[in-house]
């Protein structure tokens, strides 16, 4: 893969490649993505999207978008640095192309911005309970009437093929494209795959996929403008991973180790004992040991580590980037970046601790059982009542139930396919509230 092509200004609707030269100085191409982004309702809906704790009134506990914003930052410092250092092994990227090192800052940033911006309602357990509403639920009635592929989307259902739709708005029915560059949109892509072969292979890039059945012909027009390499066989879809996309997931990775367990141990679910013991190993090479015993509240404390472990973690990542830049390239790199962290042992132990003590605590627990409930009975409801309507079956109260879709969502479609799809994604872009207000609608809770 070629940087000149990596970094493609192209945008979704353009009939002719972008230059650098046609860019407003003021706001440069990859900046107006993080804007474009930052303003879309789907970015919004964010802020009411569970992150650990769900349905959390606790206003130091992270949600989607308080997460998102900070893996962002993150992913910006990540993105300078590799820049920076790129374009001092490349010099023709500024000189003849003009690129600076805040480009790659904030294509990572940008991309960064929006790799949550697809999940359900209710964290990683609403990606679960969607599938297994097809799988083992009331929707397996429709697994005949679809191809393979249609219906691995729907049993797999996968938040990062979402956000790729609702960035794009490929699918018909989704809220407009924010027109993104190309070049964002590849560091976005971490699973550049469809749904089915699922590779049981070490390759990092093949552990979740990239793209829904209706979305395939675009990812292939971006994955060509970008020059990804095809590792397809047959006629299946799949490409190695743009090497910005190393980034964005390096950043989400280090937040959700370092911001969840920080959130554990302020909610009191992890002693401050254990932040000291396992963020020590973080940090032990830059801490101020003075300024540490100055700070006088827990929070305090805990902040101060946090912000040089991930400090660590930036520095750390950007290495081992710069190390395999070559081998990211040629698309053999099958690892994520923190795999190959020398403070991985120090991650794994921080993640299994946050694990024990947060994922898995009562009150998370009795929230993803709730969320499950909640989304089983939109998707039954909604897919139903549309699905009748389209074919000549509906009742009254099919009716009424459709009267609570929004209007943007008051579409018909044509197949099976695009009809449950149309639904999961309604049901994917609620929030938590929203999710659990219909819930109560529908089963005539006051």
């Amino acid at each position: 893969m070629q940087w000149e092509q990596l970094l493609s200004l192209r945008r979704q609707g353009d009939t002719s490649k972008r230059l650098r030269k046609e860019q407003d100085d003021t706001r440069l191409g990859f900046e107006v993505d993080y804007d474009r982004i930052i303003f879309s309702s789907a970015f919004r809906s964010l802020q009411d999207k569970t992150q650990v704790i769900p349905l959390s009134k606790t206003d130091f506990v992270h949600t989607r978008l308080t997460h998102s914003l900070e893996v962002s930052v993150v992913g910006r410092s990540l993105g300078r640095l590799v820049g920076k250092q790129l374009l001092e092994k490349y010099p023709h990227l500024k000189e003849v192309h003009g690129f600076h090192m805040n480009d790659f800052g904030a294509i990572v940033a940008a991309a960064a911005l929006a790799h949550d911006i697809g999940n359900p309602p209710f964290g990683h357990s609403g990606e679960k309970a969607i599938g297994e509403y097809f799988k083992t639920g009331a929707g397996q009635q429709y697994k005949e009437k679809l191809t393979d592929k249609e219906w691995q989307d729907l049993i797999d259902f996968e938040g990062n093929a979402n956000g790729f739709s609702v960035l794009t708005g490929s699918r018909p029915g989704v809220e407009g494209s924010l027109r993104l560059t190309y070049a964002t949109l590849g560091a976005f892509m971490k699973y550049p795959k469809e749904s089915l072969p699922k590779k049981p292979t070490a390759n990092i890039a093949d552990k979740k996929y990239g793209f829904f059945q209706q979305d395939k012909p675009f990812f292939n027009e971006v994955a060509s403008e970008l020059g990804l390499i095809s590792n397809k066989t047959g006629n299946d879809v799949g490409f190695e991973r743009h090497p910005l996309a190393y980034l964005v997931e390096a950043a989400d990775d280090i937040c959700y180790t370092i911001i969840d367990f920080e959130d554990g141990i302020n909610l009191g679910l992890i002693q401050e004992e254990f932040a000291l013991e396992y963020l020590i190993k973080l940090v032990k090479n830059n801490i101020d040991a003075d300024k540490y015993k100055s700070l006088i509240t827990k929070e305090d404390r805990i902040s101060y580590l946090r912000a040089l472990a991930i400090g660590s973690l930036i520095s750390d990542a950007v290495k081992v980037f710069i190390a395999n830049e070559k081998l990211i390239l040629e698309g053999k790199f099958p690892y994520a970046l923190t795999d190959k962290s020398e403070f991985k042992a120090q991650m794994n132990d921080i993640i299994k601790i946050s694990i024990k003590n947060i994922y898995q605590s009562r009150e998370v627990v009795e929230k993803e059982v709730v969320g499950y409930q909640v989304i089983n009975t939109l998707l039954d409801k909604f897919s139903s009542a549309y699905n009748n309507k389209f074919e000549g079956k509906s009742s009254n109260y099919d009716e009424l139930i459709l009267n609570l879709l929004p209007e943007k969502f008051v579409t018909e479609k044509m197949s099976l396919y695009e009809r449950l799809m149309h639904i999961c994604h309604f049901v994917s872009m609620l929030t938590d509230g929203k999710a659990l207000q219909l819930f109560k609608i529908i089963r005539g809770i006051s």
